[in-house]
């Protein structure tokens, strides 16, 4: 059973990593975590798992993939079974007898579990190991190019949602814009994929020549085409203008063509305008009125980077706090400030959308980089926009469009969560808070949404620590570098089965073909306790309640649409009463 799976993991994984693992088998040990009974058994450190076999039929496993551990921390249970001191540094060669010690396991999924070992230096091996497994930081080493699932097709999913794909549907409604591959080879711009679509008026020479004039060659790119309107959303990185104001008569000529006759635009630019003069200085910078006509700036500043991951630390702190002082609870969320950066990205992104579907105007979206901010509101507003961004199979393309071939550097963004004690150094929370106005849309607009909670929540998992490749690098050139399509499995292939696409279906979902306008209202926006709260309160009757929804639901369809076999069967209670 598990266990010859255990002993023959412990073989062949430890082989590859065994100078990391300095105990890899201990017997005896206690795991804790939420909902669940105290199991004891025996604990596995392979080169990417911690499993726990508890020789018991009902008892549950644990099969913890090493990536998905923010932190550990150690403590020692005395002879009394009272936890003391922490040990956070313990020096080598240090030796405790009689001791057990307990070591805390903070998850990236915000998960929190306690594992008792007995005999102290067992424990800081086992720490130790884990720490250096769970902190590796060489793509090739991570799990996703060690998966091999036995389900077939599964190498499916990499070519679902490509370029040339989105071009053939967009040219069913225009022929404004055209496929370009003058970054094929990532010859121009290392985080764009190979083919982009542009302003068909602009050949590829110009488009190279615009690269150099804008950070890291993040050129205009169209990201949605509004079919009632005709406008678009774009998105591209700053112009480097420099203190001087340099100009590139190319670039000016693009956003130009881009507008229709007697049409206007907006740019908007999600930094401050004190920190897009900051950039100018540096040589960044922003788009002129003076030589970019009909194209109107606004200013709209997007926290990113530290401020938001300080933002996240502060609310899962928060919600961990175990004090039932309401004063506290409250007095801790709004310090977070985590429903403000929501509230925050939902206002700019309906802007977006207003500009494009009620004004009749195109928009041009960029920060600095335009990897992480920008990306945020072209999703946002395509969401809020297009009922097929709605549905299971537009939002993941969506998320490979938008966020995936767009270049967000998911590997430094999410390298730590809530928990890490290492020194912050690109990680931000920038995906899971736009999955988090998604949410906010989703509880607003109930029916609108094919996909449930759960088809959110796993997507963030995945992208902090995922058996799948989707989620690994920073870019699509690091990707292919890596030979990433070829030796792993793309997470689309497998949530798309049909065993597990029904787990994600919104049972209230009808097809709505108008945009959803969001409420910003802070009265409207709510904590995401599905997700933030997930370990502190048990899901088990709300999901009975979902059960009992999806009961109804199925029953009201087979009685709209009932077969000739229920046609000629006693009629069932859809409540079970």
């Amino acid at each position: 059973g598990i266990l010859l799976i255990l002993s023959l993991c412990v073989c062949l994984r430890a082989m590859e990593f065994s100078e990391l693992i300095k105990t890899s088998k201990v017997d005896h040990v206690l795991l804790s975590r939420p909902f669940l009974q105290p199991v004891k058994g025996t604990l596995c450190i392979t080169s990417h798992h911690l499993l726990l076999s508890s020789r018991a039929g009902d008892k549950e496993e644990l099969w913890l993939l090493l990536r998905n551990i923010d932190a550990i921390e150690k403590s020692v249970l005395n002879i009394s079974g009272y936890q003391s001191i922490k040990l956070v540094n313990q020096q080598n060669g240090d030796r405790y007898t009689g001791s057990s010690g307990i070591i805390t396991i903070k998850c990236k999924d915000l998960c929190v579990m306690y594992l008792e070992i007995p005999g102290m230096e067992e424990c800081l091996n086992v720490a130790k190991s884990i720490e250096s497994l769970s902190s590796l930081e060489s793509v090739r080493h991570m799990y996703p190019f060690f998966y091999r699932p036995k389900e077939p097709n599964l190498q499916e999913g990499w070519d679902l949602f490509s370029p040339e794909e989105q071009f053939t549907k967009l040219s069913l409604h225009t022929d404004n814009w055209r496929l370009s591959y003058v970054n094929k080879e990532f010859a121009v711009c290392l985080s764009y994929p190979d083919a982009v679509i542009v302003h068909k008026s602009i050949d590829d020479a110009a488009l190279k020549t615009i690269a150099s004039f804008r950070q890291n060659g993040r050129f205009p790119v169209l990201s949605y085409y509004h079919k009632r309107t005709g406008m678009v959303i774009m998105r591209s990185s700053q112009p480097l203008t420099g203190a001087n104001g340099k100009r590139c008569k190319e670039d000016e000529h693009y956003l130009a063509a881009v507008l229709h006759p007697d049409k206007k635009g907006y740019i908007i630019d999600t930094r401050s305008t004190q920190a897009a003069h900051q950039a100018k200085v540096k040589g960044g910078g922003f788009e002129s009125k003076t030589n970019y006509h009909n194209w109107k700036r606004l200013h709209r500043s997007i926290e990113r980077g530290r401020v938001l991951q300080e933002s996240l630390i502060k609310l899962v702190d928060a919600c961990n706090d175990q004090s039932n002082s309401i004063d506290r609870w409250l007095s801790k969320l709004e310090a977070s400030k985590w429903l403000g950066h929501v509230k925050t990205l939902l206002t700019n992104a309906c802007m977006a959308a207003q500009c494009v579907d009620r004004e009749g105007a195109s928009v041009l979206i960029h920060d600095s980089e335009g990897r992480d901010s920008t990306l945020q509101l072209t999703s946002l507003a395509q969401i809020i926009l297009d009922p097929d961004c709605r549905t299971i199979d537009g939002f993941q393309a969506v998320i490979e469009r938008e966020w995936l071939q767009a270049g967000h550097p998911f590997q430094h963004r999410c390298a730590s969560s809530a928990y890490s004690h290492a020194k912050l150094k690109q990680e931000a929370p920038v995906f899971l808070i736009f999955l988090d106005c998604c949410w906010q849309m989703s509880i607003q607009f109930p029916c609108s949404f094919q996909f449930n909670e759960h088809f959110l929540i796993t997507l963030f998992e995945h992208a902090y620590a995922s058996c799948f490749g989707t989620f690994l690098c920073n870019n699509e050139k690091e990707r292919f570098t890596l030979n990433v399509k070829e030796q792993t499995i793309s997470i689309w292939s497998w949530m798309n089965r049909p065993c597990e696409r029904k787990q994600y279906i919104n049972p209230l979902y009808e097809r709505n073909n108008f945009a959803i306008w969001p409420s910003v209202a802070p009265q409207s926006l709510q904590l995401w306790q599905g997700l933030f709260l997930r370990w502190n309160q048990s899901p088990e009757h709300q999901n009975e309640a979902w059960e009992q929804i999806n009961h109804i639901m199925e029953y009201g369809r087979r009685k709209t649409h009932p077969t000739s076999t229920e046609l000629s069967a006693p009629q069932e209670d859809p409540a079970g009463l």
